[in-house]
């Protein structure tokens, strides 16, 4: 450690690591071969392992591990909490030439609590919601949503952290037996309803109806049907202050998330008779639409842009302020 960079208390400089920031919280250790730059910001009770590069403009929060072999490039914003794997890459510049350097940097965020697993690439000017986690090898070339579990080349969605799936509210609907009542089965997440609708089948072919205050807990105002999805793409991805939806996969099918801030589940809509509630404050998305989906959603208000909460932080301070 250089006796012209002094460091916080508890800051742990290898003797073989090359640390030039002053920038450095408490109780942080930069081990073996680690070189990080002037410029640098680091927090409180951070790792960084052997053979990290972290250059000028880049700052990490508190907490945050980076393993062995992965370089931080400028424009690099890191949150607290975050876990960075061994050999994982970032870049900061979508068309780069030798000696040839960019005017405006872009900037990669990386939010709160969220692990990038080992030899992942993230493109530049992305950001990675909270939480999520990118799996080992993953090429992300979209923004990645709160809480998303990603993988594959490019990277997909392919699930939720701490989401459990809802048991199924019936069977496909090639095999789905006549229902003549509705059934409601209550989820995890407040306030959430699965429904099961009445089915009827015979020789002339299949129907399957709700009334609503009946069956469905609100009079709409308004309904849409979203379809011709591309099978892994993501809608949805916010909550509403005040509306109300039910959501029914009239042909095909597609998997709810629901998220009250506490609670999360997984519902499966793959029949004409499944319906889910979502009362207001409800963090949605959909996803895992087949190619033939068809989703009716049916909102007991107006279309309001005002309505929507767009940023997953957001809605979790406006839910701990409702309670």
């Amino acid at each position: 450690m250089s006796k012209a960079t002094p460091h916080a208390k508890g800051v742990y400089v290898h003797p073989q690591a090359l640390c030039e920031s002053a920038a450095i919280g408490e109780n942080t250790r930069i081990w073996a071969f680690a070189h990080v730059l002037p410029g640098a910001a680091i927090g409180a009770d951070c790792n960084i392992c052997d053979h990290v590069f972290i250059e000028n403009d880049v700052v990490l929060g508190d907490r945050v591990t980076v393993k062995c072999g992965v370089q931080l490039w400028d424009g690099l914003r890191v949150a607290d909490d975050v876990f960075i794997g061994p050999n994982a890459t970032f870049s900061n510049d979508k068309f780069p030439r030798s000696k040839q350097r960019q005017n405006v940097l872009l900037e990669t965020h990386i939010g709160r609590g969220a692990s990038i697993g080992g030899g992942a690439v993230v493109l530049p000017g992305l950001h990675i919601g909270a939480r999520a986690m990118v799996g080992a090898g993953a090429v992300v070339t979209h923004d990645v949503p709160a809480r998303a579990i990603v993988s594959g080349n490019p990277a997909r969605i392919v699930g939720y952290v701490d989401t459990k799936p809802t048991a199924p509210a019936a069977p496909s609907p090639a095999a789905a037996r006549p229902v003549p009542t509705a059934e409601t089965t209550a989820t995890s997440v407040r306030g959430v309803t699965v429904h099961r609708l009445p089915l009827v089948a015979d020789l002339r072919g299949s129907l399957s109806a709700g009334e609503f205050l009946a069956q469905i807990p609100f009079t709409p105002k308004r309904y849409f049907v979203v379809f011709d999805v591309p099978g892994r793409e993501v809608r949805g991805e916010h909550a509403h202050r005040a509306c109300h939806q039910f959501l029914v996969c009239v042909r095909g099918s597609v998997a709810v998330v629901a998220d009250d801030g506490t609670a999360s589940e997984e519902v499966a809509l793959d029949g004409p008779n499944v319906g889910v509630y979502l009362p207001p404050m409800i963090w949605a998305v959909q996803y895992k639409y087949s190619a033939d989906a068809m989703l009716l959603v049916f909102a007991s208000e107006h279309y309001d842009p005002q309505d929507y909460i767009r940023d997953y932080d957001e809605f979790l301070t406006a839910r701990r302020a409702a309670t």
